[in-house]
């Protein structure tokens, strides 16, 4: 056996979350960070204070118990859950949700998968609510200037405009997205300190005891929570970009923009205390902080402001399913990358998905007040699958089983003090993001249990058993040569096993000779970026084995690797892929490769259970909606053979016939 280098170097975005890492904090790290890190949480002083006091008049005792819950939501979940405990559980420098589940495989906990796909549903709905709160919230500003403007049709052209140009790649305008987020922080920092010294008293806020004292005194002050949470929903991609920006850089830039958000909150606070007793009615307290010579250019800083945290979601949610499919948990769907940063991955499904979600959105609530109904509760079952699989984490690094109680309990209570509120949401709008997680969620668990399915149907039989007929086989001229090469894909882990379906395809189902066979198998590693492969020859110039080890974050492009691979065995005479036609080889003509793709099909669904016969049907429509295996693999039309295979099922009753 032969271990190789890897198939193909690394890009640079694949290689960069190791080794920024590992690497300090820099200058140009940190405001690299400010762009694609802080979107989402940087936007929510548009539009979590302002739902706090919707419909609601202004008094002293819940200005400061809003602001002061703001400051410690943000310590709490922010700071410490996610900054300063859950980016130690990085997966060779990756986060998010996926990152931390495949850290966690080694465990062989059955059911270990169900808080991930569920986590992970809940964040892809979180991700069609947000791009249309953000951006209304910013747009809304407008009607400031112009009050009955009609911003609906605004917003859909941002939005529609944002999702079009993602299959030409964001790389050029990628890099404004720092400088704008560290002048839109700025901005909101000088706009709360203005307001802050008109009023010093909002400083009491950072007293915890404020908003204690709103939630236990105040009636209904508990389910103020609900609006409260959106101040803290960007935290969980602060946690999956772990791996782009460093987690250096993430100190050091979240220190900058906590300060610069909790500025932001005190200020509004400082400004209500100036507006007691007062409904706010249409009036947002960050818009009016905001003097009239400068609100123009700062509605414009806000909705780049927007546009950037949109883009950082849509391009999180590209990177989540990617993994998910990696992981087996998603169907597969066509990737494509429209720039050379591996990172810049477009997933053409996805996107026109997220786009109709988020223009139904938009025509649903039309106004971004309503919309905060549906925002935030999904987000929280995600952060809830989070802190689970985190206690599976300490638990893997042999953390004390207090330490582990202490982080359940602790988040458990905030977390789900924060979903009962959010619960209360759910006739008003909240039903949306929930409905959209259980069908996503819908999706990852009918592709899980029909993958399962399908692959208790495959039969391995012994490979050595076969050898000697595939030696035969091969030299045998009276049968027709298929192709000089031909290149099989199988799921057996062990070597010395081989699907049945692969020896029916070569043997029975019509004799395929080659001069060589190739058996590839890929395994998808805990790991993000793993990129090796081991060859194994099976039967010397006759059967080679090859397999791939790749992470989940890396494309699966089997025809591009094996063709390298190939060429690495050549240089080191291991193989001779000259024709074996007499005439060919005198002018070293390369032999052609064909690749054979089984199509495993259940023929007799009357056979299978009730449930299986559902999970079987659809798994089969979801495989039929996805991209093809020649699709997902890479593979080259013109040198590809498909043929449908029946899959092993249960036995068939016996039927009991009289012959007439």
């Amino acid at each position: 056996m032969q271990t190789s280098p890897p198939a193909a170097p690394l890009t640079p975005a694949e290689a960069g979350g190791h080794e920024a890492l590992k690497a300090g904090a820099s200058a140009a790290g940190t405001l690299i960070a400010l762009g694609i890190v802080y979107g989402d949480i940087g936007t929510s002083p548009l539009y979590t204070v302002r739902g706090v006091f919707e419909g609601r008049p202004v008094t002293e005792d819940v200005v400061l118990g809003t602001v002061s819950a703001i400051i410690w939501t943000l310590t709490l979940l922010t700071t410490i859950k996610y900054v300063l405990i859950a980016m130690r559980a990085d997966n060779n420098g990756e986060g998010g949700i996926l990152s931390l589940y495949a850290l966690l495989q080694r465990l062989n906990f059955k059911y270990l998968y169900l808080p991930a796909i569920v986590g992970a549903a809940a964040l892809l709905a979180d991700g069609v609510i947000t791009p249309p709160i953000s951006v209304s919230s910013a747009i809304e500003g407008l009607r400031i200037l112009r009050p009955h403007l009609a911003t609906v049709p605004i917003v859909l052209v941002i939005l529609v405009g944002l999702f079009a140009i993602q299959q030409f790649g964001t790389a050029i305008i990628g890099k404004l997205f720092g400088p704008v987020m560290l002048v839109f922080f700025s901005m909101i920092a000088v706009l709360g300190v203005q307001f802050l010294f008109h009023d010093f008293s909002i400083l009491r806020a950072f007293n915890p005891y404020y908003a204690l004292h709103m939630l236990a005194t105040i009636p209904g002050g508990f389910w103020l929570l609900g609006s409260i949470f959106l101040c803290s929903t960007g935290a969980e991609a602060l946690y999956a970009d772990m791996g782009h920006v460093g987690r250096s850089n993430i100190y050091v830039s979240w220190t900058f923009v906590k300060i610069c958000l909790v500025l932001n909150y005190l200020g509004q606070g400082a400004w209500l205390l100036q507006h007691l007793g007062r409904p706010l009615g249409d009036s947002n307290p960050f818009f009016a902080m905001i003097p009239g010579w400068g609100l123009l250019p700062a509605i414009g800083l806000c909705t780049l402001a927007t546009i950037i945290a949109s883009q950082a979601l849509i391009s999180g949610s590209y990177t989540l399913i990617i993994e998910a499919m990696r992981l087996n948990f998603w169907p597969k769907v066509k990737v494509l990358y429209p720039t050379d940063l591996r990172g810049q991955a477009y997933v053409p499904s996805l996107n026109w998905l997220l786009c109709a979600g988020c223009v139904g959105v938009v025509l649903h609530f039309r106004e971004s007040s309503n919309m905060e109904a549906a925002y935030g509760l999904a987000i929280t079952f995600t952060m809830l699958m989070t802190t689970v699989l985190l206690a599976y984490f300490l638990h893997l690094r042999r953390v004390s089983p207090v330490w582990i109680g202490l982080l359940l309990l602790t988040y458990f209570t905030v977390e789900g003090s924060f979903l009962i509120a959010n619960l209360r949401k759910f006739p008003e709008g909240g039903y949306v993001s929930v409905l959209m997680s259980l069908v996503l969620l819908a999706v990852m668990v009918s592709w899980i249990q029909g993958q399962r399915l399908r692959e208790g149907f495959i039969k391995y039989v012994p490979l050595a058993d076969w050898l000697p007929l595939l030696k035969e086989l091969s030299r045998d001229e009276s049968v027709p040569k298929f192709a000089t090469h031909l290149v099989y894909l199988t799921d057996s882990m062990d070597p010395s096993q081989i699907e049945r379906g692969i020896t029916h395809s070569i043997f029975q189902k019509s004799p395929k000779r080659a001069d060589v066979y190739y058996l590839i198998h890929v395994v998808t590693t805990d790991e993000p970026y793993t990129r090796t492969y081991h060859v194994e020859t099976l039967l010397p110039d006759d059967l080679v084995r090859i397999e791939f080890h790749l992470g989940f974050r890396v494309d699966h492009a089997i025809n591009y690797m094996f063709r390298q691979v190939v060429t690495d065995l050549v240089k080191n005479k291991e193989i001779d892929i000259t024709s074996r036609y007499h005439s060919l080889r005198e002018q070293d003509v390369v032999g052609d490769f064909q690749f054979v793709i089984l199509n495993r099909t259940l023929p007799y669904a009357q056979s299978l259970s009730s449930w299986q016969r559902l999970v079987a049907r659809l798994a089969g429509v979801l495989r039929w909606l996805g991209a093809s295996q020649q699709e997902s693999f890479g593979l080259d039309n013109s040198s590809l053979t498909i043929e449908n295979i029946p899959l092993l099922t249960p036995e068939r009753p016996e039927l009991h016939l009289t012959r007439e």
